[in-house]
């Protein structure tokens, strides 16, 4: 084997081994969850069919609330209005979506009334309804290793209180407290490193 042939080997092994820690760095956030979001279609606040495949190539960041929630649900919700407002003063591209822990009371027309109550823009913020109690309580287990439960004969619903950051694939790679001490400059310094 003659020289030439030896650097030609050594440069296809570092180009080799530039791709395996490339792919290794992902979306360049530091422990990433890499939670795969389930499909779904369920139906937003103007009484439309809003899915997974309306997210393709699209950042976003997702919670879980319900209207008649009586203690976190208020504050989660201010807490995403604000950040949809600096994320629109920084210029990002960036869906919203809110999925509703109590599907069988919350209306689209509910839904709508209540985000109206914090937002005068919902062009990119997608409260969602549509399935069954049972449907969420999986969809926010295998999506977002999420707990919701609503006890039998309350009017209540247990849920997470996160806010979760999802890529262009479909991935959750990050979550934030969505109730108090929410970090916004933060969320919005990892949307602006996977855009």
């Amino acid at each position: 084997m003659n020289v030439g042939e030896n650097v030609k080997k050594i440069k296809f092994l570092i180009v080799i081994a530039l791709i395996f820690v490339l792919a290794a760095c992902g979306s360049g956030i530091p422990n990433a969850l890499n939670y795969e979001v389930s499909d779904f279609t369920y139906v937003d606040q103007n009484g439309e069919d809003f899915s997974l495949k309306d997210l393709e190539g699209k950042v976003w960041i997702a919670d879980m609330i319900f209207t008649q929630c009586e203690t976190v649900c208020p504050p989660m919700t201010a807490h995403m209005a604000k950040l949809q407002s600096m994320v629109k003063e920084e210029g990002l591209d960036v869906e919203f979506v809110s999925f509703s822990v109590d599907p069988e009371v919350d209306t689209p027309e509910m839904l709508k009334e209540y985000a109206e109550g914090y937002s005068d823009d919902l062009s990119n913020w997608h409260l969602l309804t549509g399935y069954s109690i049972d449907e969420i309580t999986v969809f926010a287990k295998d999506s977002f290793k999420a707990l919701v439960a609503k006890p039998e004969g309350q009017d209540q619903v247990l849920h997470v209180i996160k806010f979760y950051l999802v890529d262009q694939n479909g991935t959750v790679l990050k979550e934030y407290d969505g109730v108090s001490d929410t970090p916004y400059d933060e969320i919005i310094k990892d949307i602006n490193t996977i855009l």
